[in-house]
This record gives structure tokens, sequence and C-alpha cells, in this order.
């Protein structure tokens, strides 16, 4: 039964895609049909073989201990402020992203990360059908963020067609950044949070092809990134180290505000309607769960839960799901893998601004793609868990 909803869930996101498509005559669907192998294959390695679960394991194994030397900052500067035995969100899920910042800084700044991007870069560009600067961007966004990478090819920003700029923007959304991954790890299974980084890098090339196909030539497919300005090491890692405190800043302000927010509302409607607005979001997204694999019971509380990480962000929704009793281990897994991305409308404006910021003409168009953008990357989202429930 599970396979017969997989394939349901294939036939609506491709036909939900290409209606939304601007040029249906343009699809190539030979590189779309072997990155739903891959990921299906991907998936199957991940979840269900040994070889997935050492895979899994090393990785995860490597944030925690990463994780652990994180804490002996955390604590030096904290230490006394949570009672014993608990563990604020703020100190044990967001500051470990300072730690995680700096050393994706230092691996930049020896040049491993450029070596990695850029070669894993060529060789998805080989699959994809697509543009090496398209290719390089989607790995790129997943190491770097969704803000920090368009300053690496800030030089071919002004230059890009409107079409190419979408395909970048659409895999800064789908991915998540390498700095946020071991919060990630702390709130979901870390097989959940790895599987959907693997198949969220081909779904943002499956649903960029489908609803904004084109061919790049030889002379439009010039990859230059921006070299950073050189750095003596230690004005590197007080950078990045302050990047990294900002984001953790940043998300935990998003958290008070959106989590107050969502409060507020679902008390007006829970005196009103005798209902959350959770609550009801969740009856608009639960036929989309149920495609996904989700059991028709557990539809209805998936769907407040895919809802609110729309409306809200990630954090709140994984938040959410921690809490959320009666839900079967299939539901779990098929909603985590979902919750693994930036597709929400707050990426709009960031993705936006940071744009802006290099090309005030191009932060224009992105945002008024803003909302293109967002229905592609919860289609990569969807997409992604529909693959995953095959093997849950």
């Amino acid at each position: 039964m599970k396979y017969l909803i997989a394939l349901l869930g294939l036939l609506v996101v491709f036909a939900m895609t290409y209606a939304a498509s601007n040029n249906r005559s343009g699809i190539r669907y030979r590189p779309l049909i072997v990155m739903v192998v891959l990921q299906a294959v991907l998936a199957f390695v991940l979840l269900n073989t040994g070889a997935g679960e050492f895979l899994v394991g090393g990785f995860a194994g490597v944030f925690e201990h990463l994780l652990s030397y994180a804490a002996e900052g955390i604590n030096f500067v904290f230490g006394g402020i949570a009672n014993e035995g608990q563990g604020p969100f703020f100190l044990n899920v967001l500051l470990p992203i300072v730690f995680i910042s700096a050393l994706i800084g230092i691996l930049q700044y020896v040049k491993v990360l450029p070596f990695i991007i850029k070669y894993i870069g060529l060789a998805l560009s080989k699959i994809n059908g697509m543009g090496q600067l398209e290719s390089y961007n989607a790995v790129a966004s997943a190491i770097l963020g969704q803000s920090e990478v368009f300053i690496s090819v800030k030089k071919q920003m002004g230059l890009l067609p409107k079409h190419r700029l979408y395909t970048l923007c659409a895999s800064a959304m789908s991915t998540v950044s390498m700095s946020i991954v071991g919060a990630y790890m702390q709130m979901i299974e870390p097989k959940y949070v790895v599987t959907a980084l693997v198949l969220n890098l081909f779904g943002g090339f499956i649903i960029a092809s489908i609803l904004n196909p084109y061919t790049v030539t030889a002379a439009e497919d010039l990859l230059e990134v921006q070299e950073e300005e050189k750095q003596s090491f230690f004005e590197m890692l007080g950078e990045y180290i302050l990047d990294g405190f900002k984001v953790a800043i940043v998300v935990g302000a998003m958290l008070i505000g959106f989590v107050a927010l969502i409060a507020l509302v679902n008390g007006i409607f829970q005196g009103i309607f005798g209902i959350t607005f959770q609550h009801m979001l969740g009856y608009l997204f639960a036929p989309f769960a149920f495609v996904m694999g989700v059991p028709w019971a557990e539809a209805v509380a998936a769907g407040s839960i895919m809802a609110t990480k729309m409306v809200s962000n990630e954090f709140v929704a994984m938040l959410d799901l921690g809490k959320t009793e009666g839900l079967s281990a299939r539901t779990t897994g098929i909603v985590s893998v979902f919750l693994v991305s930036f597709a929400n409308f707050s990426s709009i404006g960031i993705i936006a601004g940071a744009v802006k910021g290099l090309h005030e003409k191009q932060g224009n168009v992105v945002a008024r793609f803003g909302l293109r953008l967002l229905y592609g990357a919860t289609m990569v989202s969807v997409l992604s868990a529909v693959i995953a429930g095959l093997y849950l």
C-alpha cells in the first residue's frame, strides 16, 4: 500500500510543479528520471542498509563530538545559569552554532571546503544537466548558508538572467546550512537530517528543472567564484565566530517572536472557534501529509506541524513535533525529513535581502518571484518526504 501512496505522492508533486511551469515544452525528462532514481537509491542506502547506518552514525558521531567541545566554551561563559539537570534551548541547541561556524571558517581558510564544493558541483552538473554555477551554488548553500553563498558568486550576480537567478535562490531555500545541522540533530533523529540533506540536494534540481527549465550554453556556463578578501587567520576566525553568534541570536529572536505570536493566534482562534489556528491549518495540509505517506488518522496532526514550519520556521515546527504525542515512528520520520529545509515565508526576505545587499536590481527581481520560490522549495520538501516514506 505504501508504494501506491508513494506513487500517488510523486504524481501529485510533479503535477503541481508541472502546472506552475513557465516553459513546459523545455522540460528535459531524462535528467529528471535519473535524479529521482538516485534519490530512491540514496534514501534506501541511508535508511535501510548497514552501510547507511554506518555513514549516518559516523556523521552524527562527528557532530556529537563537536557539540561536546562546543559545550566546553558555553559552560565556561554561561555555567551556573541553567538549573542542574535542565538544558535551556538557547544554550544547548543554538549556541553550538558559534563553534560550528568557526570550524567552517577554518576549513574555508585552508581551502578544503572550496575544493570540495567545486568538484562535487562539477560532478552534479553532469547528472542534473544544468550549469556548473547552479551545481556549485547548491553544494555551497548546504555548507555556507542561504545568505553567505551569494557572496561567493557576487561577481556574476548582476549578469544572471531571471531564470538562472531563480535556480540559485531555490537551491538556497531548499537546503540547510551545515552550521545548524548540529542543532537539528538535537531535535530530531540524525538519520532523518542526513537523509533530507542528500534528498533535498537532488530535489532542488528536479523541481527547478520542471518549474523553470532552461539550457545553459558553454559560453554562459562560466563558474567564477569570488575569493574572500585576504585576512589573517585570527581576523577570519573572529569574523566567523561573530557570524555564528549572530545566527544563534537571530534564530533565538525569531523563535521568541514566532512562538509567542502563534500562541496568541491560537488563543484567539480557540476562544472564537474552539480550535487552534495550527489545528485548522492541519486540515488544509492533511492531504499533502497523506500523499507523503502519513496514515490518514495522523494526517491532521502532521499537517499542523508542516503548516507551522511554513508560516514560522523549521525550529518552531521541530519543537512542536517533539511535543506532539501519539505519532507513529513512520509519521515522525516522514515529517522530520519534510522539516529539514529553509522553505518558509521568512526565508523569502532573508534571500531577497542577501541578494539585494550585493546587487539592488537583482534583489528586487528575487523579491518579485518570492512566493514562487517558496512554492518550489515546499515541493522539494514534499518530494523528499515521499521518497523517504518508501523506506519507513
